[in-house]
């Protein structure tokens, strides 16, 4: 049985809250009114039959903190900022022209001094009308930094959730701040951690993957966390970013709900009917792999669900992309729902072209669903085919070395593993840890070409292999994809530490600040000049660190700070939580300890930065570091230096233009384009490939000011290239 409960009007609910008579007409309907539903239910949970009050779980919008639903038309014109139904969302022509900056809406502008204190951590501080409503004054130092990638070539902004999610109090009064001065304490000190951890789950920060009513914005971003005015204010923020000429990524997380039971107030899906929203195991208990309360997205209503949410969110909020939480806990046929329904969206019906809204996910295999235990997942076994993007850890564990389940000091490619050994002495003896480099570098390889099956190379046994038919950690295929845009390429994310963090574990302790930075740099020239969709952690690019944080979702403000200044990366503020990190404290207490002798110069972050959006150039200078199909890339790509014979640490790769337009990818400028990886402590060189002509280093690398990178040359008389240490440039050849 199941009531309506229609609570008293709130002026506050309404946009119209200043005309009275307007206000006076909407009471007497239930538009902006608050609502709930009263539930007599059998409950599975309980074996008896429950009442219970829940709100509506295709709410659109809700009092603070997921109270109460609030009956909203979405579409009324107070809703919508000037000029919304008429801008545009930047172009995209194919999908391996993304590349992705992941940010989480509270960093962006928590600790940013050029935003108003009130906007801070708010949707409003990417929105230039709101910072200086005078219409003077400069942006603010996050969205200049935003812009600057951007006119590097940087067109997606991933946004971390954004829905109402449970785990932070929406109400600024409600909202528990640190009241200490945590500066004056020692780099690996404790107590910032303690004073930290003591507010943690009463303050304003939390990563947010704690979903509660999926087609809601966060309240807590919003300057008013109860009525209506989180749906302009997300609003004002995706047509802020696309002015900026960026597209908007949505994280969304179907894969497991807050809660769960009859007595949660976060619980919603499961008070209306118990039991066949989550997935169950054998014995009837609700399954918790995911962390918490596992959807069952196996099952029509909840795919349903899922498939209206999502198009609410591209029709309502024009939002241009999508990434989703654990997508190998869903099955290929919920995502192939989505993608035909945002394939059905056109501008002139619906605002926007949901034909290219790009989709990728985590699609790890595991729990109850592994090796399509439930049906055909969405995971990387089955992920080849569909277009669908997923994460590569083969790039990251290749690349950074070991993975994130192995001790942190394990080495890799880029890392110095056999080429700059750090003593550990698990990694075994130095013949072994070249065997093991030889092979991670086939690994990265793979993920420089674009994790494609049939793409062949010449491997570390001399073999000339394809992607599915070598390995990954012994027991996986290492490729598993059918086309460039399934190939999603990371070395960092929100999870496990940031780039920095893991170079300061993995170097050893012989390495100094300035050469720390340049390996940064090497693990991002990775990621943006691979074939797929590059993806950068934010504040990466600066050098970010979370004080060697493995598991930042509840650290605060204090451990997840971004400096858009460049001032300081926040390396060495105290240990990082004990909750995620106490185990590891032995290990990680001793660098902090040393953090001035670690911790980047603000010129050497601002090195970096520049290098990064150099590098961000010379990806979109060339269509050849974005071909857009794996036959393309078959016949294009090419790698020299490999093999039994190959000098260690060094990653060659040759892309070719075709030889004309409607044959493979065409490059009007360049004939080829030959990259250099140099992961060596030491300078590398070597001969032309054959048949290479004239060569010159890349004109976005070569005019930046950095002696290092201006040292790497071209010698076309002695055909020799020279590359500096822990470096990556690209030579091109032009037309």
């Amino acid at each position: 049985m199941t009531r309506l409960l229609k609570f008293q009007h709130s002026s506050c609910f309404s946009p119209l809250n200043n005309t009275p008579c307007a206000a006076a007409l909407l009471c007497l309907s239930f538009t902006y009114s608050a609502y709930k539903y009263r539930v007599t239910v059998f409950c599975p949970w309980t074996s008896q039959i429950e009442t219970v009050e829940v709100t509506d779980p295709y709410s659109r919008c809700t009092t603070a903190n997921g109270e109460r639903s609030i009956l909203v038309d979405v579409n009324s014109p107070e809703l919508l900022p000037p000029g919304w139904h008429h801008h545009k969302a930047p172009g995209l022509i194919h999908w391996t022209d993304v590349s992705v900056y992941e940010l989480h809406i509270r960093d962006f502008s928590a600790s940013d001094p050029s935003v108003p204190e009130q906007l801070r951590g708010k949707y409003r501080a990417f929105c230039p009308q709101h910072l200086h409503p005078g219409g003077s004054g400069c942006p603010s130092h996050g969205l200049k930094h935003l812009k600057a990638l951007q006119e590097a070539g940087l067109n997606h902004i991933h946004l971390l959730p954004s829905y109402d999610y449970g785990s932070v109090p929406e109400r600024p009064e409600e909202q528990a701040t640190i009241q200490e001065d945590l500066s004056v304490y020692s780099p690996d000190s404790e107590r910032q951690q303690e004073v930290v951890l003591s507010v943690a789950d009463r303050d304003a920060f939390n990563w947010g993957y704690d979903p509660v009513h999926y087609g809601v914005p966060e309240g807590s971003y919003s300057t008013q966390a109860d009525g209506t005015q989180r749906v302009l204010e997300f609003r004002e923020m995706v047509q802020a970013l696309h002015s900026l000429g960026l597209r908007v990524v949505l994280d969304v997380v179907y894969n497991h709900t807050f809660a769960s039971g009859p007595y949660s107030h976060n619980s919603v899906l499961d008070k209306l009917v118990p039991g066949y929203y989550h997935r169950r195991e054998e014995d009837g208990e609700m399954c918790h792999s995911t962390c918490c309360n596992n959807t069952a997205s196996e099952h029509r209503m909840f795919e349903r669900l899922m498939v209206e949410d999502i198009i609410h969110w591209a029709k309502t909020y024009r939002v241009d992309g999508l990434r989703f939480d654990i997508m190998g806990h869903h099955f290929l046929h919920n995502m192939t729902a989505i993608r035909n329904a945002l394939n059905s969206l056109t501008l002139e019906n619906d605002g926007v072209d949901g034909r290219h809204m790009y989709i990728y996910g985590e699609a790890w295999d595991f729990g109850e669903v592994a090796l399509n235990a439930r049906g055909r997942n969405a995971s990387q076994h089955n992920i080849g085919g569909s277009r669908l993007g997923a994460f590569n850890d083969r790039m990251r564990d290749g690349a950074m070395g070991g993975s994130p389940y192995q001790p942190p000091d394990c080495q890799g490619f880029a890392t110095g593993l056999a080429t700059d050994p750090n003593g550990a002495a698990h990694q075994g003896s130095a013949q072994e840890q070249l065997a093991t480099l030889l092979h991670r570098t086939d690994w990265v390889r793979f993920a420089l070409a674009g994790n494609l099956k049939d793409f062949k190379t010449q491997v570390a046994d001399g073999r000339l292999l394809a992607g599915q038919h070598d390995t990954y950690h012994g027991t996986q295929p290492l490729a598993y994809g059918c086309d460039p845009a399934e190939n999603v390429v990371f070395n960092g994310c929100h999870d496990n530490e940031t780039i920095f963090d893991q170079v300061m574990m993995k170097l050893g302790p012989h390495v100094d600040a300035d050469a720390r930075a340049r390996v940064c740099g090497l693990c991002h020239a990775l990621v943006v000049l691979s074939q797929g969709v590059p993806f950068i952690h934010a504040g990466d690019d600066l050098l970010r660190s979370k004080s060697l944080d493995r598991d930042s979702y509840n650290s605060g403000d204090w451990f997840n700070k971004l400096d858009w200044t460049m001032q300081h990366n926040n390396f060495g503020v105290g240990l990082p939580p004990a909750t995620k990190n106490g185990h590891a404290w032995s290990f990680k207490r001793p660098l902090l300890a040393a953090a001035e002798k670690y911790r980047p110069t603000p010129d050497m972050i601002a090195r970096q930065a520049a290098y990064f959006q150099a590098l961000l150039q010379v990806r979109y200078s060339s269509p050849l570091f974005r071909m857009p199909t794996a036959e393309h890339i078959t016949q294009q790509v090419q790698f020299q230096n490999t093999g039994p014979q190959q000098v260690p640490g060094v990653i060659i790769m040759q892309l070719h233009s075709s030889w004309q337009s409607d044959h493979g990818t065409w490059d009007p400028k360049h004939k080829q384009l030959l990259v250099v990886f140099n992961a060596r402590p030491e300078a590398f060189e070597c001969d032309y490939p054959e048949a290479a002509e004239q060569y010159k280093l890349h004109p976005a690398l070569a005019s930046l000011q950095d002696p290092e990178v201006q040292q790497c040359t071209a010698d076309n008389e002695t055909r020799r290239l020279h590359v500096t240490a822990r470096m990556a440039v690209a030579f091109v050849q032009d037309r």
